[in-house]
């Protein structure tokens, strides 16, 4: 018994040919460099930040930072040269800051005006360089929040109540009786979550209210306000 023969594929022709070039190239992506940057970075006014740098090529042979985006030479900080061991300091440099030999860069106890985007360029042994953007946030730890009521004694179905927190925080959470404020049909929030109305007033509405307010740094609460609420 003879074995099934199999059929000879068939040379492409060239339309198909062309077909098969573009699909590869629809489905390929040649690999891209990863980009030399800065890593954007947020700190607390008054502490220590280190603006660190990714994808640093391996031939590095000196850095220079800049405030700003760009290397005009009035916003330079400071360069290092790696295999003499040197650092220079250019204009922008106050005092507090340092290029590490690994082309980190250490601001001590930072300033709001040490907030914004700083710019890095690596030196390279090919005569070559490379340059990198990155941002710092700087925000202020936040203040203990002020609470205070329109009325701290109120009637029931008869009073509205409104309570504000003041703070130079960014967020902020309401807490009654040390638990999260479960918000009802009388309840509304507005000015950035900062007042908080109640109309009317019901009799289990009276107890403990708080708020806590935060930013990407820090956090702190109110001291607790009671509300008294009156009822016939």
């Amino acid at each position: 018994m003879e074995s099934p023969s199999v059929p000879a594929s068939k040379p492409l022709v060239p339309w198909q040919r062309l077909l098969l070039a573009v699909s590869l190239l629809i489905f390929w992506n040649p690999p891209t460099a990863a980009q030399f940057t800065i890593v954007s970075t947020i700190a607390a006014e008054g502490k220590d930040v280190l603006l660190r740098i990714r994808n640093k090529p391996s031939d590095v042979i000196g850095y220079m930072w800049y405030r700003g985006e760009g290397t005009h030479s009035k916003r330079n900080i400071g360069s290092t040269a790696m295999d003499l061991r040197v650092y220079a300091t250019g204009p922008a440099y106050s005092g507090r800051e340092k290029i590490n030999y690994d082309g980190s860069l250490l601001v001590k106890k930072v300033t709001m005006k040490d907030a914004g985007y700083y710019t890095v360029v690596a030196y390279l042994d090919d005569s070559k360089k490379e340059i990198g953007f990155g941002r710092l946030t700087v925000y202020q730890p936040v203040r203990v929040p002020t609470l205070l009521a329109s009325n701290t004694t109120v009637t029931e179905n008869k009073d509205a109540v409104v309570l504000t927190c003041y703070t130079n925080g960014i967020s902020t959470q309401w807490f009654f009786n040390g638990m999260s404020l479960r918000l009802t049909e009388r309840m509304k929030l507005s000015w950035r979550n900062r007042t908080l109305t109640i109309d009317p007033v019901r009799r289990g509405d009276a107890g403990s209210y708080q708020c806590e307010v935060s930013n990407p740094v820090s956090s702190r609460e109110s001291a607790p306000l009671e509300l008294d609420v009156k009822y016939e």
